[in-house]
């Protein structure tokens, strides 16, 4: 096992996942269709597109990294893939907390996914090296504390969720490009 210093992990983690941009751009884009289909259809409809979804991100995520020129993974050894890993484990957890959530209060499943979901964008400064994310999570989870307090329709939840995401991505991809790490 190739020994790393925590910038070099970083670094790699970084070249391969283009900054975690495109991830966070298709997340966005999973927020902004439950919106829409929350808006046009039904908040449980919309649930169901952001669970099912939100399996697909990673896929998703990597097929735009390679798009982009990116190999959409990270040099086997590097210790901070496990680390994301330990935080999709959170992650699962988290989202069926949310879901036992919206059986007794429906309108709080998106404020509790921005929370389940910043956080775990808290540790990506930790696996990118990019105070960022540390913003993207507190965006996140101050958004979804505010939202469950306020009688809020889940349209705008997820609507929210997609707006802080896809702003968010831009911003890094464009932070990416003046870096230009390759």
């Amino acid at each position: 096992m190739t020994e790393y210093k925590l910038s070099q992990a970083q670094q790699d983690m970084r070249t391969g996942y283009f900054w975690g941009a495109p991830g966070v751009a298709v997340s966005g884009l999973v927020w902004l269709v439950a919106g829409f289909v929350a808006l046009l259809h039904s908040p449980s409809r919309a649930v169901l597109v952001l669970l099912v979804g939100g399996v697909l991100i990673h896929p998703a995520g990597i097929v735009l990294n390679k798009l982009l020129g990116r190999s959409g993974t990270h040099t086997a050894g590097n210790p901070l893939g496990v680390l994301a890993m330990e935080g999709t484990v959170w992650l699962i957890a988290g989202i069926a907390i949310a879901y036992a959530m919206q059986i007794l209060r429906p309108e709080w499943f998106f404020p509790a996914m921005l929370l389940v979901i910043g956080g775990r964008y808290l540790t990506f400064q930790t696996v990118y090296g990019l105070r960022i994310y540390w913003l993207l999570g507190a965006t996140l989870c101050a958004t979804g504390l505010a939202l469950m307090l306020t009688p809020t329709p889940a349209a705008t939840s997820a609507l929210a969720g997609a707006a802080i995401e896809l702003g968010f991505a831009v911003v890094i991809f464009i932070l990416a490009k003046r870096r230009q790490e390759n």
